[in-house]
């Protein structure tokens, strides 16, 4: 037999790690990584996101969230955030001209605070004080000194009235009825009766001066209402001024604390002035307790300040960068709209729902503000309204707070409309690869918001700086978590495992979440047998635990195979039956899985039948690689004349979708086989893609492939002569488990590697291929010449069937 194929040295089936010239035993011994493994462009995509200060330019991070991505992302953004200037506090006050419209205060880091506890002490201090005020002995000589001015011009206007009454011998006498004038005589008033008996001359002269006087009295008493207008704003205006005094007096630290503000000081100004203008409303307040107020963010619930008449003098403290050292880093977990833009929530009070500028909460946007926003895409897009609320305020530039109802124009109740603030962010999105292209696809404002993509990649080369950086990078982990610290062996065996993750002997997974996933579980493990140190051993313990908690599916599976009810032959000759592998991806485990492929062949019109197309089991994939194999069979074996053959192919006993040109090879030989009717070894499984000329091409999951079949040909009993066939461009992919590159060291397993069809159908059958003369003859006796042999005969039988006069045309 020609060995027209490779076949692979044991130690081209695993690339061992050895970490024995980094001269450390435990990963106690090793330092902390200090920079990002393996993601150097989507580093450098951060570094530019994160530096130009342009609008549109925010960061859309992509990539497996087994990446660690967010916590790549946040180590950037934390350490560009250090660098930068903590942002203005936010804080809502009332306005009192529009006081739906609360005014926006944008004060240095920590000033809100300060102005907030500052007014809650001037408004607890306020009440108790006016109250002195109002009740000191100043004030009420002030008032009655006022009260009495007034009453001393009145009785004086009537004083100067009697005067002028008695000289005329009348009298002005004051009655419960009211004032009435009287004659008098000797000083005495003339009783009625004898008023009566004076002479009509007289009496009349009487009452006609009486008129005059009852003129100048009504006069007098007209004046009465304007007098007391003037006394009651007299009283007001002391009032005012007693309460002005008051109230700048107890503003006057706030004033001193803020004087550098001037929209701290307008607001001060505004309210003196409204607190002069309803400082009746005040004086109502009970009292309250002396003594320091909480922080904004403890304030009681109910007490004083909770009154109407002192509530709406409060600071609503937003956002306060007290503690605050740099720019802020937010991630907000539940992305709503009013979780990102801010609502204004509502009390109930007696059964009605009120609210007021108190009541106005921020969103992840406001405690951002100045810093940067990190989200996850997927979870935005889940809530309704927060992608078209983020993308709305980011395009606008500034916060507008605005319920859902309102911000769908669903509803036009009167209710808060806080005073817009300018937003300065830098927002960071993180999702997968699907994600990013679907919204750059059907979202045309994506690629105007989010211009800078940050592509972390899943794995990385393999070498002997990457393994040394990876073992770093384990400690690390293993440090950051409290884990018990790992041998040598541990660390070699985690940097394997991630190289079969990668599916690649020269690349490494950089999904450092799955590696942290398995450090905690060999920590259990080590943990339970009382060890403190993890070690290689604890590390397999792991991997085996994982493969069986999940291998019901591959253990039924491979049992239905051992059992002979499905068919899988792993040894003896067989004439369009190959074996043909396939990889089943199940939670947790991906497993192959030996398939019988069978062709069959009849006179025909050159048709290959693929039997899963027609059921509709078959992937386009799949149906294009059957498509390859007929225009190979033409280009190779029908070039001057049309194919006469009409051939089917299947996967036996599969009952679910098929998809993928994996089989394409192993299909391409049993075609061959039956075409030709050319006995295939059955103790050889296969896997590749084949293209128009007979090259055999690289597959996925080929450690799997070679995995399943091996597992059956072990328990069936290892005979040597059993093995694998794969493309010569697969090698490098290998990392295969131990117990398969052991067969294969003691020669109970053989794994080949093909470059071309010929080359695999020379292994399996035996044959020469054969290489066709200037005539395009084969050489007698060569599986070429058998398959052109059988189609030539099929044609000329097709020939002489057509020529009878045969109803159809097969």
């Amino acid at each position: 037999m020609n060995d027209s194929t490779t076949r692979l040295d044991p130690s081209q089936l695993r690339a061992r790690c050895d970490l024995s010239r980094m001269g450390f035993e435990t990963t106690e011994e090793l330092e902390d990584l200090h920079r990002i493994v393996g993601q150097s462009r989507a580093s450098e995509a951060l570094n530019f996101g994160l530096g130009i200060r342009r609008k549109g330019f925010h960061l859309f991070a992509l990539g497996p969230d087994e990446t660690e991505k967010r916590w790549i992302v946040r180590h950037f953004v934390e350490k560009r955030a250090r660098s930068e200037e903590v942002p203005p506090d936010l804080c809502y006050v009332n306005d009192f001209d529009r006081t739906h419209r609360p005014r926006a205060l944008s004060l240095p880091p920590g000033r809100g605070r300060r102005l907030a506890s500052g007014m809650d002490r001037f408004l607890s201090g306020l009440p108790p004080a006016l109250r002195s005020a109002f009740e000191s002995e100043e004030y009420q000589a002030r008032r009655q000194g006022v009260a009495q001015e007034t009453g001393e011009r009145h009785e004086a206007s009537l004083e100067a009235l009697q005067e002028r009454a008695r000289e005329r011998s009348i009298a002005l006498l004051r009655t419960p009825g009211g004032f009435v004038f009287a004659p008098i005589r000797n000083g005495d008033v003339v009783p009625p009766k004898e008023f009566e008996e004076l002479p009509k001359e007289e009496q009349d002269q009487v009452q006609e001066e009486i008129r005059e006087l009852q003129g100048e009295l009504q006069e007098i008493l007209r004046k009465v209402p304007r007098q007391q207008r003037q006394l009651q704003e007299q009283i007001r205006e002391v009032d005012r001024e007693v309460a002005e005094l008051t109230v700048r007096e107890l503003l006057a630290p706030l004033r001193e604390d803020h004087h550098d503000l001037s929209e701290v000081r307008r607001f001060l100004d505004r309210v003196q002035e409204h607190v002069v203008e309803n400082v009746q409303a005040v004086l109502k307040v009970e009292s309250s307790s002396s003594g320091p107020q909480e922080a904004p963010e403890q304030r009681p619930e109910s007490g004083p300040l909770t009154h109407p008449g002192l509530r709406q003098y409060r600071v609503n403290v937003l956002v306060d960068h007290s503690d605050s050292e740099h720019a802020p880093l937010v991630y907000e977990e539940h992305p709503t709209y009013q979780n990102l833009v801010g609502r204004v929530e509502y009390a109930s009070v007696m059964g009605t729902l009120v609210t007021d500028f108190n009541l106005i909460k921020p969103g992840a946007l406001h405690r951002a503000n100045g810093g940067y926003l990190l989200l996850d895409a997927h979870r935005v897009l889940g809530e309704p309204l927060a992608w078209d609320g983020l993308k709305r305020t980011l395009q606008e530039g500034e916060l507008r707070i605005e319920s859902p109802q309102e911000a769908l124009g669903m509803v036009r109740t009167v209710s808060l409309d806080p005073e817009p603030t300018p937003l300065q962010v830098k927002v960071l999105l993180l999702g997968s690869a699907p994600v990013y292209f679907l919204l750059s696809e059907l979202d045309p404002d994506f690629r105007d918001l989010f211009k800078v993509a940050a592509d972390f990649d899943d794995r990385m080369p393999r070498d002997s700086e990457s393994e040394a950086t990876y073992a770093h990078l384990v400690a690390a982990l293993a440090r950051r978590e409290e884990l018990l610290p790992l041998h040598r062996s541990a660390v070699e065996k985690v940097i394997e495992w991630t190289a079969r993750l990668a599916g690649d002997s020269e690349r490494l997974s950089t999904r450092t979440g799955g590696v942290l996933d398995l450090l905690q579980e060999a920590d259990h493990w080590c943990r339970e047998a009382g060890g403190t140190v993890v070690d290689g051993e604890h590390v397999w313990q792991t991997l085996e635990a994982r493969r069986d908690r999940a291998g019901r599916i591959r253990d039924r599976m491979q049992e239905e195979i051992l059992r002979d009810t499905v068919v899988v032959e792993t040894d003896g000759e067989r004439v369009g039956e190959v074996n043909g592998l396939s990889v089943l991806q199940h939670p947790g485990l991906s497993f192959g899985r030996p398939s019988r492929i069978s062709a069959r062949v009849r006179m025909g019109r050159g048709e290959v039948v693929d039997i899963e197309r027609e059921v509709a089991l078959s992937g386009p994939i799949h149906s294009k690689g059957v498509l390859i194999l007929s225009a190979f069979l033409g280009a190779r074996y029908a070039f001057d004349r049309p194919l006469s053959l009409s051939a089917s192919l299947v996967f036996e006993q599969s009952y679910s979708g098929v998809d993928g040109d994996s089989a394409s090879l192993a299909e391409l030989l049993a075609l061959l086989s039956a075409i030709g009717e050319i006995p295939l070894d059955q103790s050889w499984a296969i896997t590749g893609s084949v293209d128009q000329h007979g090259r055999v091409q690289a597959v996925g999951g080929v450690n799997e492939k070679i995995e399943g079949y091996f597992h059956i040909c072990r328990e069936r009993g290892l005979t040597g002569r059993q093995g694998v066939l794969i493309p010569e461009s697969n090698a490098k992919h290998l990392m295969l488990r131990p117990e398969v590159v052991e067969a294969v060291e003691e020669g109970r397993f053989q794994i080949h590697t093909v470059a071309s069809m010929d080359a695999a159908m020379e292994r399996l059958s035996g044959l020469k291929v054969g290489a066709p003369d200037e005539e395009g003859r084969y050489p007698e006796g060569t599986a070429n010449a058998r398959v052109a042999g059988r189609l030539q005969e099929l044609a000329e039988r097709r020939r002489e069937y057509l020529g009878s006069g045969a109803e159809g045309s097969p």
